[in-house]
C-alpha cells in the first residue's frame, strides 16, 4: 500500500485528520529531507527513507520497491500531493514497474501553498484562477510564457509558485513583463513566504513593483484580475455578488 500524502505547510496543526492517520498506518516514510523533517515525532519509530532535491525519481521508485516487499508507505509532499507534488510520479512508475495493478495506492490530500498563501491575504482566490510555476527544470520556459499569456489575456487570478532562485533571478520580472501587457501597473500583489510556518511574512504591493521585491523558492506570488483589490489589510478578488 502507497500512501501519497499532503501534508499542507508541514505543522500537525494544518494537516487533515486523514493526512496524519495515514502516517501512523505507515511502516516506511518517504520524502524530501526538509518535509520529513517537519514531521517530527510522527515519523518516530518508522523506517524513514529521504534524500535531497532533484531526487524524486529515486525517492519514488524505493517507495514502490518498498511496497512490493509488503510494507505500507507513505509518501510526503508539502502543499497537496497533486499539485507539483509526488502524485502524479507514483502513479507514472507503478504504471512501468506494476502493470497488473497490484500496489493500492491512496492519494491524501493537503492545504496547497496557494490555498494558505490566500488565506493569508484575505480572498484573492474567490473567482477564476491559474497556477503557474517558473521553473523551467522540467517544463520549458516557452511554453510557462505561453501559459502567462494565456492567464493574462484570460484576466485570471494568478498564483505563481517557484518565482525566484538563486539560478533563475530575472523570470519573475518576466513573468511580470507579460502580464503587464494585460493589466494596470497598480494591480494588487500579494507575496506569501514560509505561508502558515515558522518564518512567514507577508507583503501587499502592485503588479508594478513586485519583481522588486524579496522572494524565493519559499515564496507564492498572487497577482490579481482586473477586479481585485485592497479593502484594508485584505487582497480581495470580489466574486460578483450585489454588495451595497
Amino acid at each position: 500500500m502507497i500512501f501519497v500524502i499532503g501534508i499542507g505547510p508541514g505543522g500537525r496543526e494544518q494537516m487533515t485528520g486523514r493526512a496524519i492517520t495515514a502516517i501512523s498506518e505507515a511502516d516506511t516514510v518517504v520524502g524530501y529531507t526538509f518535509y520529513i523533517e517537519l514531521l517530527g515525532d510522527l515519523v518516530e519509530g518508522k523506517e524513514v527513507v529521504s534524500t535531497g532535491m532533484t531526487r524524486e525519481i529515486d525517492r519514488c521508485r524505493a517507495a514502490v520497491e518498498h511496497a512490493f516487499a509488503g510494507k505500507n508507505v507513505a509518501v510526503v509532499s508539502t502543499g497537496d500531493p497533486g499539485v507539483y507534488g509526488m502524485a502524479g510520479l507514483i502513479l507514472e512508475l507503478l504504471g512501468e514497474m506494476d502493470p497488473e495493478g497490484s500496489v493500492e495506492v491512496e492519494v491524501v490530500p493537503g492545504v496547497s501553498a496557494a490555498n494558505g498563501a490566500a488565506s493569508l491575504l484575505g480572498a484573492p482566490l474567490m473567482t477564476d484562477y491559474a497556477v503557474v510555476s517558473l521553473s523551467d527544470l522540467l517544463t520549458p520556459w516557452e511554453v510557462i510564457e505561453r501559459r502567462l499569456e494565456g492567464a493574462g489575456a484570460g484576466d485570471f487570478v494568478v498564483a505563481i509558485y517557484n518565482p525566484r532562485s538563486k539560478k533563475r533571478v530575472k523570470h519573475l520580472n518576466r513573468a511580470c513583463d507579460i502580464l503587464l501587457k494585460y493589466r494596470d501597473e497598480k494591480t494588487p500583489v500579494g507575496i506569501v513566504r514560509n505561508a502558515l510556518r515558522e518564518g512567514q511574512s507577508i507583503t501587499l504591493t502592485t503588479l508594478g513593483k513586485a519583481a522588486a521585491e524579496e522572494v524565493d523558492m519559499m515564496s507564492i506570488v498572487i497577482v490579481g484580475n482586473s477586479a481585485t483589490r485592497f479593502l484594508g489589510a485584505h487582497m480581495v478578488t470580489p466574486r460578483g455578488y450585489p454588495v451595497g
